[in-house]
């Protein structure tokens, strides 16, 4: 079976690059992917899926029926937003649009998820189960998840893959990472308020910059002596604003940030430990604040189970040279992760590093991929997923 599926995602090589061109050409922002939608549906029809539309407002759904007695459904979830990003690559087919373009990889993301498709659908030997493929819209502002999981895209699903490119893995090879792959993210908003005054008689005031900035160096202290060091926290205070003028103590502070941390205890108790440190300081210099934290999106924790099976099929697929044991983790926010609530899944990285050429980091005007890279993503996912039946994942 192996080779009948290299052989048909060959075949479909110049396909499947035509597709990611036509997609990187014409990118839509998170919630305005209509016209990327259209474009999926319509091939997951031509290869005989059932296709839904507008499901988690711009997303699609195509389901793969197997004609087997296996009642298991295995899902496979790509994504298909841009960023707001001008790009600057200078390709035949860059972005069309002014001011987005497909910085994080999303492009060749649904493509392999068409390719897997297209593959799957073709082969002669039916599957046992079903596969549904969900093509969600908005990861970029970790909304597009939420809105697909809440229109029903994880009923009956028992198990899900995700995929995602990485461009410091060369092309042709795949990154596995057992447990935790990315981390949580929640967002931070903290006003102090405290009282104007003389910038000449900061004693009689209550100056709420010095403030903010006794919270700011003690919420960065903290970390490292109250927190567990091998549970890792990222707080990064990325917006300030307050004060009115240069002579006038200013009385109120707001300061934005996110938080960023992998281990899920640890995540759960972050709220009530910074809120703790913010009052005690402002209790200290009589200033009163107020705390709105948000949890974000959830780590994302592989299944080990999956993921032992992804990487087995990776090796006999590639070889062990072309497989990467990821040993340590993102504190980059993946969506993905919300519907690892509703199933096990695992998610593995796709190298798209070219060779003897920069590879500029994702969210990079100037982020490209070696489109050799298509082909063995197919490959994997349409192997892996065949391999879910025949190796009885529970």
């Amino acid at each position: 079976m192996l080779t009948t599926i290299k052989d048909l995602a060959d075949t479909l090589a110049p396909r499947l690059i035509e597709i990611r061109r036509h997609i990187h050409a014409h990118p839509e922002l998170s919630g305005q992917e209509y016209q990327t939608a259209a474009y999926v549906a319509g091939v997951l029809s031509s290869c005989g899926l059932q296709v839904e539309e507008a499901i988690g407002k711009t997303g699609v759904v195509g389901e793969l029926k197997g004609q087997g007695a296996d009642p298991r459904r295995l899902a496979l979830r790509t994504d298909m937003d841009a960023l707001p990003i001008q790009e600057r690559t200078h390709l035949d087919f860059a972005s069309r649009k002014p001011g987005i373009m497909h910085a994080c990889g999303h492009d060749v993301h649904t493509t392999l998820g068409l390719g897997t498709a297209m593959v799957l659908s073709q082969l002669k030997d039916p599957l046992p189960g079903n596969v549904r493929f969900i093509f969600q819209p908005a990861e970029e502002i970790a909304q597009g998840a939420g809105w697909m999981v809440r229109d029903g895209v994880m009923r009956d699903v028992n198990h899900i893959f995700g995929v995602h490119v990485f461009p410091s893995i060369p092309a042709r090879s795949i990154g596995i990472r057992y447990g935790a792959l990315t981390a949580a993210a929640d967002d931070l908003e903290i006003f102090i308020q405290g009282e104007s005054g003389h910038g000449a008689r900061p004693h009689e005031a209550k100056d709420a910059i010095w403030i903010a900035a006794q919270v700011i160096t003690a919420l960065q202290q903290a970390i490292s002596r109250t927190q567990n060091p091998l549970h890792p926290i990222v707080l990064t205070i990325g917006q300030i604003s307050g004060g009115r003028a240069p002579n006038v103590i200013a009385d109120q502070v707001r300061m934005v940030g996110t938080v960023r941390s992998l281990n899920p205890e640890t995540h759960a108790n972050l709220p009530e430990w910074i809120e703790s440190l913010v009052a005690n300081i402002c209790q200290m210099y009589g200033a009163s604040y107020e705390l709105n934290y948000r949890h974000g999106v959830p780590s994302v924790q592989n299944d080990r189970a999956l993921t032992q099976l992804l990487e087995n099929s990776a090796r006999e697929a590639w070889g062990s040279d072309r497989v990467q044991l990821l040993s340590e983790p993102s504190l980059g926010a993946e969506d993905f992760a919300i519907y690892l609530e509703s199933a096990p899944g695992t998610m593995f990285r796709l190298g798209v590093g070219r060779p003897d050429k920069p590879n500029p980091p994702l969210h990079h005007p100037q982020f490209e991929v070696d489109e050799a890279a298509i082909v063995t993503g197919v490959v994997t996912l349409a192997y892996a997923i065949y391999q879910y039946w025949q190796k009885q994942q529970k």
